[in-house]
């Protein structure tokens, strides 16, 4: 597929038109719903979200002008992709500046461009909304990009999204890099306390003294190099969210004074005496075993039962596999953009299935170095498999699961390997294509020749 899947909204009143972009569409991932007006368009698109409208401009009734200002009035995050008659397309202009994304001109050329022009559409309402996933699987265009529809982070969504509303401590567990600073932004962006500072501070890279400065801030003189009074980074989060990153690095002195301040709502800085609030609602992140360490005594158990008012486990990458071809297209986009080379090259068919066969034990991190690395060698518009260099997956897949018969037509023999592969990943078709070593898109041409659709 290669691009972000989306849920995307198709209206014509001509079925022909309808079912091409929707064939096109649904090949590449997209779950599409067709509409053969504006007034059922509107309806279906205030019954549940879409990420992407395609819509024609001349049809009988209401126009797809109207469709266009309706949408960018209600739903500013959806795009619009209009399609229009080819002396039309002053109409077409218009709907631009209204807001649409672009367009598309009748006749139809074929489904390479509808597909392009759909991809840059949401990788730009990715970066719009900030990273958030789009609405395919979702059911809600306000969750984060560490969504992406996989299964198992629908109720890690669901429950961050809840405790959000509240001011209660929430504690995020899960392996290094699986996503727990872009749960702590999400629990604070979608909060009563949105428009106050969201800071940060890492327990594991300062020494005790540094971060003992760093979050309760010091007194003029309070030690050798105080020299002016500093504010603590828990004092400037006033009003907001205080994450902290990794808790269980702190030391047993440090874990007693941040106890004292989660029971009392109150610190000093270092070499003072005046009480000042903590007005802040309190994030931790961990990759350790809390409960082990409180067993072990490494860390305090009265600490742990604060911290653990609300906790939330984030599944490692490899659980969530589904993730991994929308975050690699979003990870990708904001890579070329902070890059300055402006549109993403294309991941193309295999590298997509190695991304997605990989075993990521550094998670979302990992992938987003191995893609930023891919991107300095790609000269070109498409990310190939030579770009792609992940520990533990050089190795292209093999057909071990596949047992070929010894006798029969290389076409029966192939038509065989085929049904076995999709039958040993109960039939998707993405991984069947890795696991034959073949690229998505001649998988597809197989099953057509085969009639295996």
């Amino acid at each position: 597929m290669g691009t972000i899947s989306g849920r995307v909204l198709v209206v014509d009143d001509e079925e022909g038109v309808r079912s091409f972009l929707a064939e096109s569409l649904e090949r590449e991932g997209h779950d599409v719903t067709q509409a053969p007006d504006v007034a059922e368009a509107l309806r279906l698109a205030r019954e549940e979200p879409f990420d992407v409208v395609l819509t024609d401009l001349r049809m009988p009734g209401t126009d797809g002008m109207t469709l266009v200002r309706a949408l960018r009035s209600e739903q500013p995050d959806v795009e619009v992709i209009v399609v229009t008659a080819h002396g039309d397309v002053a109409t077409a202009v218009e709907a631009m500046k209204l807001g649409a994304f672009d367009y598309l001109q009748k006749p139809l050329k074929g489904p390479g461009t509808v597909r392009t022009l759909v991809a840059d559409a949401l990788a730009r309402r990715a970066q719009i909304t900030g990273g958030r996933g789009t609405s395919a699987g979702a059911g809600a265009q306000t969750q984060p990009s560490l969504t992406f529809g996989a299964p198992s982070m629908k109720p890690v969504v669901d429950a961050l999204a809840k405790v959000a509303k509240t001011g209660t401590t929430v504690l995020l567990l899960g392996e290094s890099g699986s996503g727990k600073e872009i749960a702590a932004r999400y629990i604070h962006a979608t909060s009563p306390r949105a428009e106050q500072p969201f800071v940060a501070i890492n327990c594991a890279v300062l020494t005790e003294n540094l971060l003992e400065s760093e979050l309760f801030g010091h007194e003029k003189g309070s030690f050798t190099g105080a020299h002016t009074q500093r504010r603590g980074r828990i004092e400037l989060a006033a009003g907001g969210t205080f994450f902290l990153d990794e808790v269980g690095e702190l030391r047993p002195s440090l874990q007693a004074k941040l106890l004292r301040v989660l029971e009392e709502r109150t610190f000093e800085r270092l070499g003072g005496s005046t009480p000042i609030a903590a007005d802040v609602r309190w994030v931790a992140a961990t990759h350790r075993d809390l409960r082990s360490m409180v067993r072990e005594g490494s860390f305090r158990e009265d600490l742990y039962h604060r911290l653990a008012v609300f906790p939330v486990r984030l599944p490692p990458l490899r659980e969530r596999r589904k993730d991994i071809v929308p975050l690699a297209n979003v990870l990708l986009s904001q890579l070329s953009v902070a890059a300055g080379r402006g549109r993403a090259p294309r991941i193309d068919d295999d590298a997509m299935a190695l991304l997605e066969q990989a075993p990521w034990p550094g998670n979302i991190r990992e992938l987003r170095n191995v893609l930023e690395r891919a991107l300095i060698l790609c000269d070109g518009a498409v990310i190939g498999r030579d770009h792609i260099s992940i520990e533990g997956a050089d190795t292209p897949p093999d057909m071990a699961s596949a047992s070929l018969p010894a006798t029969g037509s290389l076409e029966e023999l192939e038509r065989q390997a085929i049904e076995q592969a999709l039958s040993s990943v109960h039939g998707n078709r993405r991984l069947a294509a890795a696991k034959l070593g073949i690229g998505l898109r001649t998988l597809y041409d197989k099953l057509k020749r085969y009639g295996l659709q």
